[in-house]
Parts: structure tokens; C-alpha cells; sequence
């Protein structure tokens, strides 16, 4: 083996035992997040920590079957982290007032959202 495939090997070893690294972080977050914003983080850099390990995957056997197959996950991943963060909007959203019509009959009590 040449010098640089030694390199080559080497590195895609250590983006390997990262990816495991950061994978096992992320499980105990995901189990330990104190809030569901923190688990749909989570879960977006599962996503993310998939498809890197897909392109190492890729990259260490020098071919290039699963990049649609990343490119399809990217596309879930971000549909998914903003379809969460609008439910998490919608449902932490301040409670409304209504407004006073200067006739002093509105009370200007809070409402709740619909």
C-alpha cells in the first residue's frame, strides 16, 4: 500500500470512530433531553450522522451508489426538522389579548391560541 493510500485509510478510520463517537452522544441526548426541542435536534443530527456515515461508507469502498440514497435522507432530514419546528411554534406560542375597542366593554383578558 502506498503512502497516501495509508493516509487515505487512516482518515477514513478516524471520520469512522467520530461518527460512532458522536452517535453514542447523540443517543444519550436524545434519552436525556429535557425538552422536545432538544430531541428533534437530536434527531436531525441522527440524520445528518447518517448520511455521513453513508459517505464514508462511500468513500471508503471509492464508490458512488449511495449518494442519491444521502441526498434522499438530506431532503427528509430538513422536511422533517421544519415540519417539528412549526409544531413546536405553533404549540409554545404566547397567548393572545384581545384588544380593548375603546369603549371600555373589552375586558383585555388573555385567549388562548386555536
Amino acid at each position: 500500500m502506498s503512502a497516501p493510500e495509508t493516509v487515505d485509510r487512516a482518515l477514513l478510520t478516524a471520520a469512522v470512530v467520530l461518527i460512532v463517537i458522536a452517535g453514542a452522544a447523540l443517543l444519550v441526548r436524545i434519552q436525556r433531553g429535557p425538552s422536545m426541542l432538544d430531541r428533534a435536534i437530536s434527531l436531525d443530527v441522527c440524520a445528518a450522522l447518517i448520511i455521513a456515515g453513508l459517505g464514508a461508507k462511500s468513500a471508503f469502498a471509492r464508490d458512488s451508489f449511495y449518494f442519491p440514497v444521502m441526498l434522499v435522507l438530506a431532503v427528509l432530514g430538513f422536511t422533517g426538522s421544519v415540519g417539528i419546528a412549526r409544531f413546536i411554534a405553533v404549540r409554545d406560542r404566547p397567548p393572545r389579548r384581545t384588544p380593548d375597542n375603546g369603549n371600555g366593554n373589552g375586558t383585555g383578558t388573555e385567549e388562548r391560541p386555536r
